[in-house]
């Protein structure tokens, strides 16, 4: 069955994504959202062909800690810009042995640690859309979209991991060790600070969203070991960062050559069938 919908690819990273020879044709979109600006400008191009849209969740200067992100207006941005997909990329502790630093993991599922974040985008915000969202979360990733980061990860012959459920805290601060304990028994195999509300407000837009993460520390539930610290963090993510950047890369190509879109309108019929509007 044929789709008119065309696939734009939206980027959500920073480290890594910076080369100006990434895309083709690179222009700056300076956008304003009902929610406000978002993080930075955002920057729209091709890669191999396929039409893609940049945006650094932190600002390129880093400047936004997790809590202070706009991520409602970088979704909507996003939006606004015609993507129809996100792509992002997060570091993560590991909560787990078998995921040791280095190694990619393509989230499947999240448990929600934050407060006070704004997670959703039906709020009666003027110019924002109408109704109560009550948006299912299962599954929490797009299952197109993760698996071409799979594949990308295999054909890289990377060392990579095809679940995992992450815990987000509302940071900026690490967690203590009686936190880390608890979220192992909770069943999570990673921490990170950002993939709530992204998830969820990319799922409220009808966007095809999935993360690719890398493990850079283990957090601080290990006996016997210091905790983990910025220098940590960054020293690693700094050395494996090419990875995360090709599989994106690579998963953008996959995506680009799907000729069944309708998982898309799924996604939008799914949010439709969410909203309750007054009668």
């Amino acid at each position: 069955m044929g789709n008119t919908k065309k696939i734009k690819i939206g980027i959500i990273g920073g480290s890594g994504f910076d080369d100006p020879y990434l895309f083709e044709n690179p222009i700056e979109l300076d956008l304003s959202t009902p929610f406000g600006k978002p993080s930075d400008v955002l920057r729209s191009g091709q890669i191999a062909g396929v039409p893609c849209v940049l945006l650094s969740r932190h600002g390129r200067k880093h400047q936004y800690q997790p809590s202070d992100v706009n991520y409602r207006a970088n979704i909507w941005a996003l939006k606004q810009a015609g993507c129809t997909h996100v792509l992002a990329t997060t570091a993560t502790g590991s909560l787990v042995e078998e995921y040791k630093p280095g190694d990619l993991v393509i989230l499947d599922d999240f448990i929600d640690r934050t407060w006070g974040r704004k997670c959703t985008f039906y709020d009666r915000t003027e110019g924002g859309p109408k109704g109560v969202c009550h948006l299912p979360m299962v599954p929490a990733f797009c299952p197109r979209s993760r698996r071409a980061l799979a594949e990308a990860a295999r054909l890289r012959g990377y060392k990579h991991h095809e679940t995992g459920t992450a815990v987000v805290i509302q940071g900026p601060r690490f967690s203590s060790r009686a936190e880390s304990l608890m979220h192992q028994q909770w069943g999570g195999h990673l921490v990170n600070m950002t993939t709530v509300p992204e998830v969820v407000l990319a799922k409220e837009a009808g966007l095809s969203y999935a993360a690719v993460a890398l493990v850079t520390d283990y957090d601080c539930w290990r006996k016997h070991e210091e905790s983990v610290s910025v220098s940590e963090v960054l020293e690693l993510f700094a050395k494996n960062v090419k990875l995360v950047v090709n599989v994106i890369l690579d998963a953008v190509k996959i995506l680009g050559a799907d000729t069944d879109l309708e998982y898309l309108e799924a996604h939008e019929n799914l949010v439709s069938s969410a909203v309750m509007l007054k009668s």
